[in-house]
């Protein structure tokens, strides 16, 4: 047969074919075991082929979103996923009660947990995935790779074993010679892996990775292999059946991250050429055949500059990343993984799949980008909006206004995805989708995501996973502003400045009673002096009709917009070129906070007389943060190394912060001695606290 939809169809948040024959009966009643935008969509895509659903979660994800859209929902325990969404008596409880017949386990949580799968087969509930031997045999990197070498995958040079201690690790490290990554053999997400450049770099990779991997995974073995150089993170969709068929639907290009975690996904990659591609696709449907593999699948490769690839890892369940192949294919994986699970056989031969134009997908965390590219960040989101309003955008989330970001879970918001006939054009609707998405009540890290896709080497397709290290050596700092641009941001604050004064003169009073003095009549101008990132300019305003003319710099620009302050999203024209900008906050001493080119700056506007007098106002000193370690983000305390007394010199470990599953190691700034230490082993802290003091 051939290909059911060969074009992206758009609904208000999907980009993929919504073709299904009724008469093609699957379950009556499916329970997805997971929670966030991966139980919404696993959702969705059930009601279009009219299947009930049942959702499952913790005490706090009571309200949540997924919960909302199921049919039916049952509690599975308190907070912690180990109580709850790993809770597998609870889970399997929830099936009996409510008779589902097939479980969703989504990505994450218990998708790939071998003993999860066992348990629904023993009790005739179908998992929709892949069997348990597949499961088992790709779970495991060691047995993997064995695999993969038998199956003629090309495969990175490393040791195909458990390490046992820190000494053996270094012995393996310098067999293979440096750079190595350790890594938790039961891993994935970016958990429990670590690069090592030297003896002391492995003892220490070794003992971190050995931890997050029982955090993670209740599993401490590690494997090492040879560290590629500057590779890209390129992966190869699978999907197949249980009656031997196996198709691969392209790549996705994965190659910015931060933290081993992908920030922006793309297909397909700007890299491959037809024949790498097709021998790529090849060697991963002869992995996917060799273990009998079933359902939706990825394959992961490292490629390096000419073009040499090397299996890194099979994901046996849905990626997080799946809507950009589902936009250039046009194919539903859900869908598809139902209908295999059910038994059907696959509808699509190889040359059914095509490549239709371009899709993009960042992911929208609630995280600090300008903290090592992004530390978690909790909090409600107070105001919320995504920009649905424009085309071929996707929307993939499970969550809305009012929603809790929790310490518990993982930090992401949303998946953005934009489709277009080209990269270019795919590209032009991100920047304009992200600079429309409303997001308040957490630090999100829209402004990282909008100056990776606008940055030169992005656009040129010069990409690798150490893109975010070498573009930005010194970390994070958001957009760096241009002379043109920072006039137009001026100009902008200006005008915005004096329609909030015009707005609250029509409420408040008369223009004589104005304290500025201006009138309001023709002619009818505004001298102001703002800040902007500690450079004071003196800029003039005036107004006729909805135009401002403003005066920065020397030079005269014209601003226009629709200035219903009361949105949280402002359409401004300045000399022709149009802008979506949002205001976040003001104050009465003139302090505004606007986004801009995705980065918010703060300025502060004062008319000329009040920043004369603002010269005289004292100025809050700085802390000394040399002699206090506060903790970066939201987390609990895993161990403390010191206490007072000791001294510690600089660059010493002092904590370790486990934060959404991530140990993250804490150390001092400062050679000193240690005068106080306010946390212990076990605390839960708040970003900010204060957690450990040097005289």
């Amino acid at each position: 047969k051939m290909l059911c939809s060969r074009r992206c169809l758009v609904t208000s948040r999907q980009l993929y074919s919504v073709v299904h024959d009724p008469n093609e009966k699957t379950f009556e009643k499916l329970l997805v075991a997971n929670r966030g935008e991966i139980a919404c969509r696993v959702i969705k895509t059930c009601k279009k082929m009219g299947i009930k659903t049942v959702a499952i979660h913790s005490d706090v994800d009571a309200n949540a979103v997924h919960v909302q859209m199921a049919d039916e929902a049952a509690c599975v325990g308190p907070a912690p996923s180990g109580q709850s969404y790993l809770n597998m008596d609870a889970i399997m409880g929830a099936i009996r009660r409510t008779g589902a017949q097939a479980v969703h386990p989504g990505y994450g949580f218990l998708s790939e947990n071998r003993e999860f799968a066992k348990r629904l087969a023993s009790e005739g509930v179908t998992f929709v995935g892949p069997d348990t031997h597949a499961i088992q045999a790709m779970g495991d990197k060691i047995e993997s790779k064995l695999l993969a070498k038998n199956a003629k995958v090309n495969t990175i040079p490393g040791f195909d074993g458990v390490v046992k201690d820190a000494d053996e690790a270094v012995r393996i490290a310098r067999e293979i010679g440096y750079p190595v990554m350790i890594k938790a053999s039961a891993g994935g997400g970016g958990k429990g892996m670590r690069i090592a450049w030297d003896d002391e770099e492995t003892r220490e990779g070794f003992r971190f990775s050995s931890q997050e991997a029982a955090s993670s995974f209740g599993d401490d073995r590690l494997l090492i292999e040879k560290f590629i150089d500057n590779p890209r993170h390129i992966e190869i969709q699978v999907l197949a059946d249980k009656h031997g068929n196996a198709l691969w639907l392209n790549e996705r290009e994965c190659s910015i991250q931060r933290r081993n975690q992908k920030v922006v996904e793309e297909a397909p990659s700007t890299f491959l050429d037809p024949e790498t591609r097709r021998a790529m696709g090849e060697q991963a449907v002869a992995l996917a055949k060799a273990v009998k593999y079933s359902s939706a699948g990825t394959v992961e490769f490292l490629v390096d500059s000419s073009k040499n690839f090397y299996f890194l890892e099979m994901n046996t369940r849905l990626q997080v990343e799946h809507p950009v192949t589902e936009c250039i294919t046009g194919l539903d994986l859900v869908q598809e993984m139902i209908r295999v699970a059910k038994g059907y056989p696959l509808r699509h031969r190889q040359t059914d799949i095509p490549i239709n134009g371009w899709a993009v997908e960042c992911r929208v965390y609630a995280e600090d980008p300008y903290k090592s590219f992004g530390l978690p960040s909790i909090g409600k989101l107070t105001q919320y909006q995504e920009p649905l309003h424009l085309p071929s955008v996707r929307v993939d989330s499970g969550i809305q206004q009012g929603s809790d970001i929790s310490i518990y879970y993982d930090p992401m918001i949303s998946k953005l995805i934009t489709y277009g006939s080209n990269r270019a054009e795919a590209l032009k609707r991100m920047e304009e989708a992200l600079d429309n998405y409303v997001i308040r009540g957490v630090t999100h890290n829209i402004s990282l995501l909008r100056e990776v896709i606008i940055h030169p080497r992005f656009v040129q397709g010069d990409i690798s996973t150490k893109f975010l290290p070498e573009v930005y050596p010194d970390g994070f700092k958001g957009h760096k502003l241009t002379d043109p641009e920072r006039r137009e941001l001026l100009a902008t604050a200006a005008s915005l400045y004096v329609a909030e004064q015009l707005r609250s003169q029509r409420f408040l009073a008369q223009p004589e009673n104005r304290r500025d003095g201006a009138g309001v009549g023709a002619g009818a101008r505004w001298e102001l002096s703002v800040n902007l990132e500690d450079g004071v300019y003196p800029v003039t305003v005036s107004k006729s009709d909805s135009t401002f003319s403003v005066e920065v710099d020397g030079m005269k620009l014209n601003v226009t917009g629709e200035w219903n302050l009361a949105s949280p999203l402002l359409s401004v024209t300045v000399d022709g070129t149009q802008r979506t900008i949002q205001r976040l906050s003001r104050d009465a001493s003139g302090n505004l906070s606007i986004q801009f080119l995705g980065t918010v700056y703060k300025l502060q506007i004062l008319s000329q007389a009040a920043a004369e007098l603002s010269k005289y106002m004292p100025e809050k000193a700085a802390e000394d943060t040399s002699s206090i370690l506060r903790s970066p983000m939201p987390g609990t305390v895993v161990a403390v190394s010191v206490k007072p007394g000791d001294t510690v010199s600089e660059g010493q470990e002092i904590c370790v912060i486990e934060a959404m599953k991530m140990q993250n190691s804490l150390a001092a700034a400062k050679t000193g001695k240690v005068k106080a230490v306010h946390c212990r082993a076990g605390d839960t802290v708040g970003e900010g606290d204060l957690l450990v003091e040097l005289e």
